[in-house]
C-alpha cells in the first residue's frame, strides 16, 4: 500500500459545450444550434470561481469542447463577446481565475504549439487525454480524436515544459494491445520531456441516448490489469490517477493508484453530471486507512523544479508547504 494517497480540491467550470467532435460515448457534447448549447460568459462564470476559492480549492478546470470555431454559429457567438479565438477567451478567463486566488488548469482538447505557448504563462498544468493509440469506431465522426493530432499536443506540451494530463479510456473498443502501446507511448513521452505528471486510468461508462449506451463497461478485473499495467510500464515519477465518482478506488490503490484527481466542494463533473462527487469524509472512507494529502495542480516535484510562470508564481508559493504540496 502507498504511504498516501493524494487528491486536489477545485471547481470545475465547462466554458463550452460546443465541440467538433462527435464521440460515440459522449453526452457533454452539443452543437450550436442544440437549446442546450452553451458559451459561458465571463459573469457566469466569476461567481463559480468566488464559490470554489470561498470553499477552500485551489484549482479551477476549465473544461471545454475542441474547436467550436470551426463551427459559423460558435465563431459568432465569441465574436459577439469580443473575441477571435477560443484560446484569446481562455486567457481572459485565466487571469480572471488568477485574480480570485485560483489555479487555471485547462483541458481544451488538442492544440497547436502557439496555442499552447500563449496558455502556459497562465496555467499551473494543463491536459488531454490520450485516451487510445488505436483507431475506434467510437471516434469514426471525431477528427480530434485522430491519434497523431492528439500526440502532437503532448509532444508540444513537452517542448514547452508544460505539466501535463493525460489518459486512457478504457472500453471504448480498443484491445489490450492498443492499451499497452498508448502506456508505451506515454512513457517514450515523459522521458523525452519529463513533463506527465500524472495518467489518468478512466473507465468508459456507458450513458443513455449515445450510439454505445448498450455497450458494456470494463469490468473490475479489466481495470486492474490496466492499472496493473500501467505502474509497469510508465516511469516511476508519473502518478496513476483514477476517478472515485466513477468507481471505488481501494482495489485499484493496491494494483498502483496513487492520486483520485480533482474533487469539487462547489461544482458537479460535467462531463459524468450522474456521477456525484464524493466528499473529503467519503473519501477518507473509501480509502479506509490510507492517509489521504492534498496537492496542487501541479505536482510537488514541478512545484520544486520551478515549472512555473512569474505570472503565477506567487500563487503557488502561498498554496505549497515545503514539500510542494498543499499547505495545511
Amino acid at each position: 500500500m502507498p504511504e498516501f494517497v493524494t487528491f486536489c480540491r477545485n471547481v470545475f467550470v465547462p466554458v463550452t459545450n460546443v465541440c467538433r467532435n462527435n464521440c460515440g460515448y459522449c453526452t457533454f457534447r452539443r452543437s450550436p444550434d442544440d437549446p442546450e448549447a452553451k458559451l459561458m460568459t465571463p459573469e457566469e462564470i466569476l461567481p463559480i470561481l468566488e464559490d470554489g476559492k470561498s470553499a477552500g480549492c485551489t484549482e479551477v478546470l476549465y473544461t471545454l469542447g475542441e474547436y467550436g470555431e470551426e463551427l459559423p454559429q460558435y465563431k459568432q457567438w465569441l465574436s459577439d463577446m469580443g473575441y477571435t479565438s477560443t484560446v484569446e477567451y481562455l486567457e481572459e478567463l485565466c487571469r480572471s481565475a488568477i485574480d480570485v486566488g485560483l489555479l487555471p488548469h485547462t483541458n481544451a482538447g488538442v492544440l497547436n504549439y502557439t496555442e499552447l505557448e500563449t496558455l502556459k504563462p497562465l496555467n499551473a498544468s494543463m491536459g488531454l487525454m490520450l485516451e487510445t493509440t488505436a483507431d475506434l469506431d467510437a471516434h469514426v465522426s471525431s477528427p480530434g480524436k485522430e491519434p497523431s493530432g492528439r500526440i502532437k499536443t503532448i509532444r508540444y506540451a513537452g517542448e514547452l515544459k508544460i505539466p501535463f494530463t493525460t489518459g486512457l479510456l478504457v472500453g471504448i473498443g480498443e484491445t489490450l494491445d492498443d492499451r499497452i502501446n498508448s502506456l508505451q507511448l506515454i512513457a517514450e513521452l515523459h522521458e523525452g520531456y519529463g513533463h506527465i505528471q500524472e495518467v489518468i486510468i478512466q473507465n468508459f461508462a456507458p450513458k443513455p441516448g449515445t450510439p454505445m449506451a448498450d455497450c458494456p463497461p470494463p469490468t473490475d478485473e479489466e481495470m486492474m490489469q490496466t492499472v496493473l499495467i500501467a505502474r509497469e510500464i510508465l516511469p516511476a515519477d508519473i502518478t496513476i490517477q483514477v476517478a472515485p465518482n466513477l468507481l471505488d478506488p481501494y482495489i485499484l490503490i493496491q494494483c498502483g493508484v496513487t492520486d483520485l484527481g480533482g474533487i469539487s466542494p462547489v461544482t458537479v463533473d460535467w462531463i459524468n453530471p450522474e456521477a456525484q462527487w464524493p466528499s473529503i469524509e467519503k473519501l477518507k472512507q473509501m480509502v479506509r486507512d490510507i492517509p489521504l494529502k492534498e496537492r496542487l495542480p501541479i505536482y510537488p516535484e514541478y512545484v520544486k523544479n520551478g515549472w512555473y510562470s512569474d505570472r503565477i508564481k506567487d500563487l503557488v508559493i502561498s498554496f505549497s508547504d515545503e514539500d510542494g504540496y498543499r499547505k495545511v
